[in-house]
């Protein structure tokens, strides 16, 4: 064999070597993706981000699944988020207590979601809290408009009076026939 084509075999061996061993480390920052039976934070927010490409009969199947499955910290907060999502009917006061009860739970596999408990659950109470508000609001809104409605019904029986005495005023005010006696 020639120098020259030694030369290139080891150079290709080189390159690929070089190649295998990139592919196999990952870059500094970069994320694995979760696996479908992790039981981790990151699977968790991985599972949320799935739920918005769920139809609403699969995120009611889904909510099956939950209910049947052992209720282990990951299962109560995935459960806690598909009850808060926007696209199915939302039971903020259950997935609250499902959180409350990871937040609360000393066992090993429950303190990974302590953080991401807090954060939903925050979110729930901060939901809950402006649901409240927009109640209030409305009710205040209906009372106003309620009121309104009662004003508007004294200024139109007030004007029925105005143009009532405004009548009798002209009729009172009319000039008298020319020779009639006062």
């Amino acid at each position: 064999m020639s120098s020259k084509t030694d030369f290139l075999r080891r150079g290709l061996c080189g390159l690929l070597c070089a190649a295998l061993l990139a592919g196999c480390t990952t870059m500094p920052g970069a994320k694995k993706a979760a696996r479908v039976d992790e039981t981790t934070p990151e699977a968790a927010l991985t599972y949320y981000q799935g739920l918005g490409r769920m139809t609403p009969a699969e995120l009611g199947r889904e909510r099956m699944v939950l209910v049947a499955v052992p209720q282990t910290p990951y299962t109560q907060v995935r459960m806690a988020m598909l009850l808060g999502h926007p696209r199915v009917q939302q039971d903020l006061g259950k997935g609250l207590a499902l959180l409350d009860s990871v937040l609360k739970s000393n066992e090993p596999a429950a303190m990974p979601f302590h953080p991401l408990a807090r954060q939903v659950a925050d979110n729930y109470l901060e939901r809950l809290k402006l649901e409240g508000q927009l109640d209030k609001q409305g009710q205040q809104l209906k009372d106003s408009q309620r009121k309104t409605s009662e004003q508007q019904d004294k200024l139109d029986k007030l004007q029925e009076k105005l143009d009532s005495l405004a009548d009798i005023e002209r009729t009172l005010s009319r000039p008298r026939p020319v020779g009639s006696k006062r």
